[in-house]
């Protein structure tokens, strides 16, 4: 026997229409028979079938069509083109004080919305009580909803949304207005209802989120389904479109001479499909070493070699909580990098950062005394930091090299899970995370021919 579908979704499209003016606009109603609208799709023929029980997460830029299709499926939106089947009572907790109105009360909206989802009076009013608790927001329950801040807004629309016994919820992003204390709350109610085998569509631009909570992610981009799978490699696959587009836009004072070489050796990226880069865009050779690894960046600087060692520069396979680790990184300039940056990210399975650093955060003088030894070639440096108290197990390392300060850097050479740690569990140590002795330094330095 098959799964049971709770949301179904066949050739899905929806279309607007833009007008440069609005006299094109009356132009249209006054004389039909011509249009003076440009069509704009924000879905493109969505195909999803979301089994009961699925958290799907749904990632994807601003505008890219996930509160359109989150609204088609809510029922607040028709499609243009395709077919919706929803099987169950759905409660969603859309853009921030949607199905509210200003003008009435905490308590009159509370009793519209619950109606409007289907429930009587009757039922509504035994769960009153409950609602108002939730969401905490005391004598302000009789006061208009106009009078709200947005945290408010959000406490309760939530305490409604998951109060009425939905079948099937929909969170759009919302609970990011919400103060910590009430967050950690509402997760911990969504655990429940996925317990009890709720569905949950999740939208949300916190990968680390989506990869935790959601059994299930697809990635839409420009009302394309681009890519349907375990929630950390699609997050994956999408953070890696999100540093190459902010590659594309990143505007570095190069010579002239270097601007035409990054245009020649930009590669257009598919939306339909993610490949693994093997080759160098910036010297179009494959890369040095990580051959096959996932990886973005122009390219005018590559990671090398990584290596895990213990407080004695020896090689480690195994670390306790406690034990001071050196992780030590490559580099290879191929070109002027202006402004050095080096960063690590730490990952458990779930591809959750758990912590970071980078050469720019501990060390403001780092770039400038790198750029002092050599302009081109190679270059070594030593992160130093002791292992927390952390679950038995693997953990990634992600490593990048970008040119440029956080606000505004070209990322040369990114490569996710470069290296796995195994951690074992030792319960008479703890600790946090903390950077001992010299912060970072400067391992060695060396020009290179090639």
């Amino acid at each position: 026997m098959g799964e049971e579908i709770a949301i179904s979704l066949k050739n899905i499209s929806k279309s607007y229409k833009r007008y440069a003016r609005p006299v094109d606009r009356l132009k249209e109603i006054l004389l039909p028979g011509k249009s003076h609208a440009q069509e704009f799709w924000a879905l493109n023929n969505i195909n999803l079938d979301i089994p009961k029980g699925e958290t799907l997460g749904i990632i994807g830029q601003n505008g890219s069509g996930k509160s359109t299709l989150l609204q088609i499926i809510a029922g607040t939106l028709t499609p243009t083109i395709g077919e919706v089947s929803v099987h169950g009572r759905v409660s969603a907790l859309l853009e921030l004080g949607s199905g509210f109105n200003p003008e009435f009360t905490g308590k009159q909206n509370v009793f519209f919305n619950g109606q409007i989802l289907g429930l009587s009076r009757a039922e509504i009013e035994a769960k009153f009580d409950k609602i108002a608790s939730f969401a905490e927001i005391g004598d302000f329950m009789e006061q208009p909803v106009k009078t709200y801040s947005s945290g408010m807004f959000v406490r309760l629309a939530f305490s409604v949304a998951i109060n009425v016994n939905p079948e099937i919820l929909i969170v759009d992003e919302s609970l990011a207005v919400g103060d910590g204390i009430f967050v950690h709350r509402c997760m911990a109610k969504i655990r429940d209802f996925q317990d009890s085998g709720g569905t949950i569509l999740f939208v949300s631009h916190d990968v680390g989120s989506v990869s935790r909570l959601c059994s299930k992610a697809i990635w839409i981009n420009q009302g394309i389904l681009v890519d349907t799978g375990q929630p950390a490699e699609v997050c994956k696959h999408y953070q890696a479109w999100v540093h190459e587009e902010v590659n594309k836009r990143t505007s570095i004072n190069l010579d002239s001479n270097k601007n035409e070489n990054i245009a020649a050796n930009e590669e257009e990226i598919d939306l339909t499909k993610i490949t693994i880069k093997e080759s160098n865009p910036f010297t179009k050779k494959p890369y040095m070493a990580f051959y096959g690894f996932e990886r973005f960046g122009t390219g005018r600087a590559e990671i090398e070699h990584i290596s895990v060692l213990d407080s004695q520069g020896k090689p480690i396979q195994l670390v306790y909580p406690g034990d001071v680790l050196k992780i030590r990184i490559t580099t290879f300039r191929h070109d002027k990098v202006r402004k050095p940056n080096v960063g690590i990210a730490l990952l458990d399975r779930l591809r959750t950062v758990l912590s970071g650093w980078s050469t720019e955060l501990l060390d403001k003088n780092f770039a400038s005394y790198w750029l002092s030894k050599s302009e081109i070639g190679r270059a070594t440096v030593d992160f130093e930091f002791i292992w927390p108290h952390l679950a038995g197990g693997n953990y990634a390392l992600d490593i990048a090299f970008g040119d440029g300060t956080h606000e505004n850097l070209e990322m040369l050479d990114w490569i996710q899970n470069a290296i796995v740690i195994q951690a074992a569990v030792n319960d008479l140590v703890e600790g946090v995370f903390q950077v001992s002795g010299r912060k970072i330094r400067l391992y060695e330095e060396s020009l290179c021919t090639q």
